[in-house]
């Protein structure tokens, strides 16, 4: 019974020690709050600006988060120029550009064919599509260089005074030429004639006062609106035309009508020249002795002074022309 007694007795006295004890730890930490500084109380210890070192050692900040295990590592290598550019070339100074271009004149006809009076080659001023040129409207003074598989030409609308000799040579496939609405006043004997596969011959609304020496195979030959005289076209020279089917010489100064013409024509247009007469000869071949031509079908005489007495006789060697494609 005493030794129950004396452990009671002691535990009471344990538990007013304590609760004795207690005010002044409390009063100690709130001295300590008081003076202004900022503590904590971090387990056993209290945290302050004067132990913070102590807990946290602040030197060893790659230890405190190291991301090293997580970034992949970034390789870095020199870049190497391309390989199209050499190093040479890339140390090249930029050239300043000249006021006055110089032009370099090829030493071969090739797709875009030789300088012309513009300094350029002629697929650049005109329009090449095919065989075909088209050098309409492009201001040109002569007829520029044109490739050799040129087959069409139209050369309309510009100011060309004169056709040379040497402005077709060698163009051997070249069927039809156009240069309409020009100013051509003279046209070189040889600047034709050779031309083998020539069959259109366009010159209308130009200056022409003579028809230059004309290739056999001429089809159709158009010179309307010219200053076209008699004496300009030489005789025999339409009758050697053996493949011409279409003739037209309306609006030029023609007194007579040309002939003797070649037995393949189909149509005749002189309106508006100055013609009186009608010879019959015109129309009939008296050397081969034919009465009569075949083909032709349409002739065009209005706006003439022609004197009709000589008419009748001319027409009965017309005898394939419908009513109404005379006159």
């Amino acid at each position: 019974m005493k030794l129950p007694a004396f452990l009671s007795l002691l535990a009471l006295v344990l538990l007013e020690a304590g609760t004795a004890s207690l005010p002044k730890e409390r009063k100690r930490r709130d001295e300590m709050h008081g003076e202004g500084d900022s503590y904590v109380v971090l387990g056993n210890y209290v945290l302050g600006p004067d132990n913070y070192d102590e807990v946290i050692d602040l030197s060893d900040y790659e230890g405190l988060m190291d991301y090293g295990d997580q970034l992949p590592e970034a390789k870095v290598t020199n870049l190497a120029p391309p390989t199209g550019i050499s190093s040479a070339q890339s140390t090249m100074t930029p050239r300043t550009l000249s006021l006055k271009p110089t032009m370099i004149r090829p030493t071969e006809l090739g797709v875009l064919g030789s300088p012309n009076s513009h300094g350029l080659p002629t697929c650049l001023i005109c329009v090449c599509l095919g065989s075909s040129v088209y050098c309409d409207d492009a201001d040109l003074e002569n007829i520029p260089p044109l490739p050799k598989t040129t087959t069409y030409l139209y050369a309309r609308f510009n100011r060309i005074r004169r056709i040379r000799a040497g402005d077709f040579k060698g163009l051997t496939k070249l069927k039809r030429i156009d240069l309409s609405s020009n100013s051509i006043s003279s046209i070189d004997d040889d600047a034709l004639r050779l031309l083998p596969a020539l069959q259109d011959l366009i010159l209308p609304e130009n200056q022409l006062a003579a028809l230059p020496a004309l290739p056999p195979a001429i089809e159709v030959l158009d010179a309307r609106h010219n200053q076209l005289q008699s004496s300009g076209i030489q005789p025999e020279a339409l009758r050697a035309l053996e493949k011409l089917q279409f003739l037209y010489l309306a609006d030029n100064l023609l007194d007579s009508i040309p002939g003797p013409l070649p037995p393949s024509l189909r149509s005749l247009h002189l309106q508006n020249n100055m013609i009186e007469t009608m010879q019959t000869d015109a129309f009939c071949d008296p050397e081969e002795h034919k009465h009569s031509r075949r083909w032709l079908e349409d002739i065009r005489l209005d706006g003439n002074p022609i004197n009709l007495g000589l008419f009748p006789s001319a027409y009965f060697c017309l005898p394939r022309l419908p009513t109404g494609h005379c006159c």
